[in-house]
């Protein structure tokens, strides 16, 4: 249930509806809008009576939320997400490009491609320093070394940084390194490390795992929410599909459908989808046409002798001709 607050209700007011949702044994979470607050009801195992808020000083309405992930939904909050970070928006409106390679190799490398994708157009550089492979015996990352790296990127180019957590031990170094935690695919729905994510007080990025329904996706970022995390930005990055023309099924109706279902910002990786170079272009071109809130883009200077994923890596002068398209198809509102 959400508790829409009048206009000029008092913190008071606000103060002891939250008081009487926790008496009876609820939690409740405050929903700062532009107008008025409101307060959502969680941690209910049945229906409440609106009858219990309705008399109070303060309230003016108590809407019954019929979704079962609460903080996500759009019923709980009617205008878009905007994600704050240093210097940069996301969300309602504002277009964002995360770019760079999918696996850190050398400070050389990581250097190289960030002042390429910031030339570009990019303002948030990504790159694996631990990588979740599907063969123990493929690339897995530099770990602790790949993250000093990313550290070294953002103080020489100011580019903000994104990379993958991928365990409890690793969430806790890319806490201290990166702006943005990625929780990858393979572990959308592994709810411990969601909670210690929401717990994390940094933005989280939450791809789709590659066989989740819609519904599983949101009741995944609610998980991050529930823990008092409201900086989550979704990541459609496809789906088991049939055939061998790609890696995977890009759904892109999931930005239009996410919109109508949630307040948060959707962003699109069109190279993992594609798993191949030449399918990323129009792919990307097809999500912004969509209305995504941006791009999440692997490019790598010598994909030729990448140690993951090289094969759907744009070279530099490819991703800054797709950047010069993106702005023809999305302009203004550009960070």
């Amino acid at each position: 249930m959400l508790i829409v607050m009048d206009k000029d209700a008092t913190a008071g007011q606000i103060a002891a509806v939250v008081a009487k949702i926790e008496a009876l044994g609820f939690a409740a979470q405050p929903i700062p809008g532009g107008e008025r607050t409101a307060i959502g009801i969680l941690r209910n195992p049945r229906p409440v009576d609106p009858a219990l808020f309705l008399d109070m000083s303060g309230v003016t309405q108590a809407i019954p939320v019929s979704r079962p992930y609460k903080l996500v939904s759009r019923e709980m909050k009617r205008e878009d997400s905007i994600l704050q970070l240093p210097g940069l928006e996301v969300g309602r409106g504002r277009f964002v490009i995360m770019a760079g390679p999918c696996a850190v190799e050398s400070e050389a490398q990581a250097l190289t491609i960030a002042r390429a994708v910031q030339a570009g157009g990019a303002r948030v550089f990504r790159g694996g320093a631990y990588k979740p492979r599907t063969s123990p015996y493929s690339y897995q990352g530099l770990g602790k070394a790949g993250l000093k790296i990313l550290k070294k990127v953002r103080e020489e180019t100011g580019l903000l940084i994104i990379t993958e957590a991928v365990d409890a031990e690793s969430l806790k170094l890319v806490v201290e390194c990166a702006d943005i935690i990625q929780i990858g695919a393979r572990n959308m729905q592994n709810f411990a490390l969601l909670r210690r994510a929401g717990q994390s007080g940094k933005p989280v990025l939450l791809k789709r795992g590659m066989y989740a329904t819609m519904e599983e996706w949101l009741m995944a970022a609610e998980y991050i929410m529930a823990e008092g995390n409201p900086q989550v930005i979704l990541c459609e990055r496809g789906v088991r599909g049939i055939g061998e023309h790609s890696r995977y099924l890009l759904d892109l109706s999931t930005v239009p459908v996410v919109r109508r279902e949630s307040h948060l910002p959707i962003v699109v990786d069109p190279s993992h989808a594609a798993g191949r170079r030449d399918l990323v272009p129009p792919l990307a071109r097809a999500a912004v046409a969509a209305g995504c809130d941006g791009l999440l883009i692997e490019v790598h200077h010598e994909p030729e002798k990448a140690m993951s994923d090289g094969p759907q890596s744009l070279y530099p002068e490819q991703f800054t001709a797709l950047m010069q398209d993106i702005k023809t198809l999305r302009p203004g509102n550009w960070p």
